[in-house]
């Protein structure tokens, strides 16, 4: 498999360092505060629709949202524990503090913080941090993507037959989707489950070749974007479409274009409209 590093064209002007920088820095403050809970926590709630959250998942969003308001006061803020911030500007970020919560409750260290900025609704930067293992990746727009600061790239597999698959559980599919999730996995060389975000980065540092998710929320896929195309993969829902903050959450994403359209040939058939 080759590793050389390849940058996706960007669909939105590059943004400033700054931007960059202060992306980074919210990681490090949700790195602190997870790790602070980690393998320590005292309970766990439940929601109203029984996903659990914890005290992390909450200070972690405040703690950013409070970032945000201080350097950015004109910026939207969306997270998945309060109400979001809305804002005539065109700048939003978009957190899920902790991404794999149930992982984070049971002491699995692949959890991670996914922290995307969008400029009108697109996304231009994105953070996957895993703070257990200390692990991050940068997704920039018209830049190439980073793992801990060194370029990264995608395996650029071409062929179902070569490929790994990865899905966070066989559960987030409806019968039908889970039919051609399926039927996608039977042409794979095999498939694993329960990475949670870290598949995304997986796939953008070369190990994984294939992630195939559905039912996820704004803020559990927005973060990945920009990561997966600046390693040189593809990533749309399961109808070739570009996600953004409309889309509805069935995320395919591929080492190459070659295999992407592949996989979306099985895929296509049933999807959002």
């Amino acid at each position: 498999m080759s590793h050389t590093s390849k940058k996706s064209p960007a669909a939105s002007p590059v943004p400033g360092e700054e931007l960059v920088n202060f992306a980074e820095h919210l990681a490090d403050i949700a790195r602190q505060i997870a790790l602070r809970y980690f393998r320590n926590l005292q309970g766990i709630e439940y929601k109203h629709d029984e996903t659990p959250v914890t005290i992390a998942d909450r200070e972690i969003e405040q703690a950013l949202r409070q970032q945000v308001a201080k350097t950015y006061p004109s910026h939207g803020f969306t997270g998945e524990e309060f109400s979001a911030r809305e804002s005539a500007s065109p700048w939003s970020w978009v957190v899920d503090p902790i991404d794999g919560t149930k992982s984070f409750a049971t002491g699995k260290p692949t959890f991670g913080c996914l922290i995307a900025l969008l400029q009108e609704d697109r996304p231009v930067i994105g953070v996957i941090e895993i703070p257990a293992l200390k692990e991050r990746w940068l997704g920039t727009a018209g830049r190439a993507s980073t793992f801990c600061e060194q370029e990264c790239a995608t395996s650029q597999t071409r062929d179902l037959t070569d490929a790994t698959l990865y899905a966070t559980t066989i559960d987030m599919f409806s019968e039908d989707e889970r039919e051609l999730f399926d039927a996608l996995s039977h042409q794979t060389r095999f498939r694993v489950f329960g990475a949670d975000c870290y598949a995304y980065g997986l796939l953008a540092s070369g190990h994984v070749d294939l992630v195939v998710e559905a039912g996820m929320a704004t803020h559990d896929f927005l973060a990945l974007v920009p990561v997966v195309q600046g390693a040189g993969g593809t990533i749309t829902d399961w109808h070739g479409r570009a996600l953004d903050c409309h889309s509805q959450g069935q995320i395919l994403a591929a080492a190459s274009p070659e295999l992407h359209q592949r996989a979306l040939a099985i895929l296509s058939p049933v999807g959002c409209t």
